[in-house]
């Protein structure tokens, strides 16, 4: 199935009129649902799907590096009208008239055929009658009950939001942070290239982000919101211009850049906040005028006075206790936070910790978090190995095979939803794996230039990429080794039923 047919057979199952946004992120399909159900079971079948998670109004699909942002374009230009099919004469959208149907009634009856349509009544998923329900992949009833209690929580959505402002920005980060260790990496084997004006150019080239991330983080933030996403950045690339520093109020000069991160994700929220309440109170025809001028000037104000010294503190607060644990309690406080993030992923409240990574990339220079948290992807590699040569299960096999490839990339979703966490012991292996990995990086004082990669990549970003790589084998083998041990109950083969 091609990038388009995935796209069409996703936007059958939910419907079209039922999204409201679509996006991605490294390997997620991400779309926003406006009402009704979406049939999880049914999104799993298709071929391609690693695995569906249900987050409130948002269905994320997980697909893979690269086919997550291309089935995402597909699926934009279809929603365009584009290449929407019609109804008549089309097999794909007779089934989204089917599947509607069956949601209706799951035991509707298709009309002269006098056979239920209670599987696979969408031909895009595949020909096969077996129920593939209970195979290897989703990791369902546990991942829902994890999911079910607070999906839905204020504090839930807030954090989906702060990852839908980061998620358009990791590309730049991850570039960025390459070039920046690989010119790391050249200056340490061979520091007389210090001088060399093209190494100098790509050093600037990558810290690049850091220039305009302000103003960026405003603008996504103002986006998410429901604002003028350009009001929103000029708001945020206003509290660090250079020129603050040369204005004094109250005795003391301003600075620039006070608050960072923090400071520019309040200025472009409220920036949307108080511009939709302005619009609404100003007639159309002053609209164009006022509604910016008010808005501009309301919140470049109130920055000063409330953003910048509220994300000076929250800044100042959350980067000292982060690094100071990490330095002081070294290695127990890298096994917690190691052992612990799989979990914290599972929950859905790592988008909390994304801020954090990249106030810590624009203040320090690089993030000591980063290291330690990805060990709990690569203690789930060393899990699934364990898993892998001592099942006798054949499907079983074949997930863990085709999975491990990207695992070792840093991509952990379709090892936790196809093996570890259906399994179970091997998923409280996986977090045991990665307490013994983030203890030695945290150990190691391991930082990274980087933001949103893992595994083996993450090596090149890092500021020792062999002490880095130490720690990702530690992960392996103490991964492999407590899941060897725990073991797990081997399901037993499925029978194709005639």
């Amino acid at each position: 199935m091609d990038n388009k047919q995935l796209a069409q057979s996703v936007l059958n199952i939910i419907g079209p009129e039922n999204i409201s946004d679509t996006y991605n992120c490294m390997t997620r399909l991400r779309l926003r649902v406006t009402s009704g159900a979406v049939r999880k079971d049914d999104l799993k079948k298709i071929p391609g799907v690693k695995g569906v998670i249900i987050n409130g109004d948002e269905v994320q699909i997980v697909l893979g590096p690269g086919k997550a942002e291309s089935v995402a374009k597909e699926c934009k230009t279809l929603l365009a009208g584009k290449n929407i099919s019609s109804a008549a004469g089309n097999p794909s959208a007779e089934t989204g008239a089917l599947n509607q149907r069956e949601k209706d009634s799951p035991n509707a009856v298709s009309a002269g055929s006098g056979k239920t349509n209670s599987k696979n009544i969408n031909p895009n998923l595949g020909s096969s009658t077996t129920d593939r329900s209970k195979n290897f992949g989703d990791g369902k009833e546990l991942h829902d009950k994890i999911k079910k209690k607070n999906s839905q929580s204020p504090f839930k959505r807030l954090l989906q939001r702060v990852g839908h402002i980061f998620i358009p920005l990791i590309p730049a980060f991850i570039g960025c942070g390459l070039l920046t260790g690989i010119v790391t990496l050249l200056l340490k084997i061979n520091p007389e290239l210090a001088a060399n004006p093209l190494l100098q150019y790509l050093k600037l080239a990558g810290g690049s982000i850091f220039t305009v991330l302000n103003a960026f983080i405003g603008f996504y933030a103002c986006k998410e919101f429901g604002g003028t996403p350009a009001l929103g950045g000029a708001m945020a690339a206003l509290l660090t211009a250079p020129g603050l520093a040369d204005i004094t109020l109250f005795g003391s000069p301003l600075v620039p850049g006070r608050g960072g991160v923090f400071a520019s994700l309040l200025a472009g929220a409220v920036t949307a906040l108080v511009e939709t309440r302005i619009r609404k109170r100003i007639p159309d025809s002053f609209s164009l005028f006022l509604t910016p001028l008010i808005t501009l000037t309301i919140v470049s104000l109130t920055s000063i006075f409330i953003f910048q010294p509220l994300g000076g503190l929250l800044s100042d607060f959350l980067g000292y206790y982060t690094v100071h644990s990490i330095q002081q309690g070294g290695a127990v406080t890298g096994f917690v936070i190691g052992g612990i993030f799989l979990p914290v992923v599972m929950a859905g409240v790592h988008h909390g910790l994304t801020p954090i990574h990249a106030d810590m990339l624009a203040s320090m220079g690089m993030t000591i978090l980063l290291p330690i948290a990805a060990m709990a992807g690569c203690g789930q590699v060393g899990a699934s190995f364990a898993v892998y040569l001592k099942t006798k299960n054949r499907e079983l096999k074949r997930t863990v095979l085709s999975s491990l490839p990207v695992g070792v990339m840093g991509i952990g979703e379709p090892l936790i939803y196809g093996v570890t966490l259906p399994l179970g012991k091997p998923f409280i292996g996986a977090c045991i794996g990665g307490a013994f990995g983030g203890a030695w990086q945290a150990y190691q004082g391991i930082g990274s230039y980087a933001l949103g990669i893992s595994g083996i990549p993450l090596a090149a970003a890092t500021n020792n990429a062999l002490l880095y790589l130490g720690g990702v084998f530690i992960a392996y083998a103490a991964g492999f080794a407590a899941t060897w041990l725990i073991g797990f109950d081997d399901p037993p083969e499925e029978t194709d039923q005639a």
